[in-house]
């Protein structure tokens, strides 16, 4: 089992997937809200507009499902925590985010995982990889690390980049999403005794 949380740019998500293709194993990340709408019988807009609104299509999909403290988004996280629970229980995957970490906490078989980068070096992924604007790549960065930080800490009572709850923090800038992935997949079968 992996968690793998991340600061937005730091392209963790592409990175999770990439460690999921190489060992062949399962990788959840939208899935999660996907499976949220259908328990609580409700779209995936509807469930979106409860993590946050902004107008770019980046913005929706970085966010953690169910920002804020009301009673829709306690329900949101509550159903999140079983969809992930129910993962877990299915065999080794990644799960991306949504406090993965401290869900599966006391699973003994886990690797909790931070990526993080320079601010430059994910200012820089946001305009190139994600073809944002600069000045819409600096609000994002911004609005959504502190977004993410505000709900890990609300729900877990830690921040996701506390060290003393991560197994492994890698910034993804020194060797890129490849290289990254190399490490990671190295790390995970050593751990886990894999070949």
């Amino acid at each position: 089992m992996v968690t793998i949380a991340r600061q937005f740019g730091s392209l963790g998500r592409p990175i999770a997937r990439k460690v999921s293709e190489t060992l062949g194993i399962e990788y959840y990340d939208r899935e999660i809200v996907e499976f949220t709408s259908k328990k609580l019988n409700l779209p995936v807009s509807t469930i979106s507009d409860e993590e946050e609104s902004a107008n770019s299509a980046f913005f929706n999909m970085s966010y953690p499902l169910g920002m804020g403290t009301n009673e829709i988004q306690d329900q949101i996280f509550a159903v999140q925590r079983k969809i992930i629970t129910d993962f877990a229980e299915k065999g080794p995957c990644i799960i991306v985010g949504r406090c993965s970490d401290y869900i599966l906490k006391d699973c003994t078989e886990i690797i909790n995982v931070f990526i993080y980068a320079p601010y430059t070096a994910r200012l820089c992924n946001c305009v190139e990889m994600l073809d944002m604007q600069p000045a819409e790549a600096k609000k994002m960065i911004a609005a959504v690390d502190k977004a993410r930080d505000a709900y890990h800490k609300h729900y877990c009572g830690y921040s996701m980049s506390d060290k003393d709850f991560k197994h492994v923090m890698l910034d993804s800038s020194l060797l890129g999403v490849e290289g990254t992935c190399d490490v990671l997949v190295e790390i995970i079968r050593k751990r886990f005794n894999l070949k």
